[in-house]
């Protein structure tokens, strides 16, 4: 009954973060989607928004799919092979989540950012560019990541050839996963140190803003602070999120000896989950398209409720 209670604990909140996290990424991408259709175009920030919704639903789909494996076929799952490709799955699709999120941040930064230096300003009229150099650069970063646990798997599977499974109750394979996650914290770190100064140099272009508009018109400065600080909350929000999701691989990485049972470790990979699931709903609330349409389906639901409570004589 222990057990079973343990795992209800393990498996509630990761269901909740499964269905609400591919509700709000799956509602950005049909919102986008019918807008590309409806325009036949679609902006940078709605492709980067698209994929990085679909990504975040790759995430969360392996995430849990890899539990529920895990639970139902424990041996199967803990093979060389089996290690192997949930190790690359999660990498990659993880990686992607990653850097189209700070590319986001980045596109934010260029657009909203007011600052007069001769590069900013090359690079603001360049923002197609800047992000593609930005992607392309981090798929160079995901090349190294690959081969680094390739490298890890092959000399783990290559020692332990004689075994069918990886026993995680013994402390080696714990190294290994600390090795494991050591690898991905060290990449999830370029990233994150990206989104940070990117978001203290917003902060450093409203103190500059709000500085040289004060003896302008009140009108134009509350404006221009308004978007700012629009942005700062928006951004504030999903460092926050992303702070939880980095610090999660920090913990698991010291407590990694205990990775099986630990509840200080599931606690974290659930921590962890809440970013892709969490964040969707900071970028509808900040997106003025999808805030209207998300505005537009909650009175529509609002009104079938009230049709289906009071039905007509």
């Amino acid at each position: 009954k222990g057990a079973e209670a343990l795992d209800i604990l393990y498996f509630s909140p990761r269901l909740v973060e499964f269905i609400t996290g591919n509700l709000g990424n799956g509602f950005i991408v049909l919102v986008n989607c019918m807008d590309w259709v409806k325009r036949r175009k679609i902006s940078l920030v709605d492709q980067i928004l698209t994929a990085l919704a679909l990504s975040r639903i790759g995430v969360l789909c392996l995430a849990f799919l890899n539990w529920w494996v895990s639970v139902l076929y424990p041996v199967q799952s803990r093979t060389g092979e089996s290690l192997k490709r949930i190790y690359f799955a999660w990498t990659i699709i993880n990686h992607f989540s990653i850097w189209l999120a700070t590319s986001l941040c980045i596109f934010y930064f260029l657009k909203i950012a007011i600052f007069s230096n001769s590069i900013f300003l090359y690079l603001k009229w360049r923002i197609e560019k800047v992000v593609s150099v930005t992607l392309l650069i981090s798929l160079f970063l995901l090349f190294l990541n690959i081969v680094l646990l390739n490298t890890y798997l092959d000399v783990w599977i290559e020692r332990y050839k004689g075994n069918r499974t990886f026993h995680y109750s013994s402390r080696n394979p714990s190294v290994f996963s600390t090795l494991l996650l050591f690898t991905n914290t060290m990449f999830t770190f370029i990233p994150f140190t990206v989104s940070v100064t990117t978001f203290l140099l917003l902060i450093f272009s409203l103190w500059k803003h709000l500085k040289k508009m004060q003896h302008n018109a009140r009108e134009l400065r509350d404006i221009s602070t308004t978007i700012h600080v629009k942005a700062l909350k928006t951004v504030i929000a999903f460092l926050l999120l992303y702070t939880t999701y980095f610090l999660s691989f920090l913990v698991q990485v010291w407590s990694s000896e205990f990775l099986d049972k630990s509840l200080t470790v599931s606690f974290c990979q659930t921590a962890g989950i809440a970013f892709p699931s969490g964040h969707s709903y900071v970028l509808i609330v900040g997106n003025s398209k999808l805030k209207k349409a998300c505005l537009s389906v909650l009175w529509w639901l609002r009104c079938r409720f009230k049709d289906v409570e009071s039905p007509g004589p």
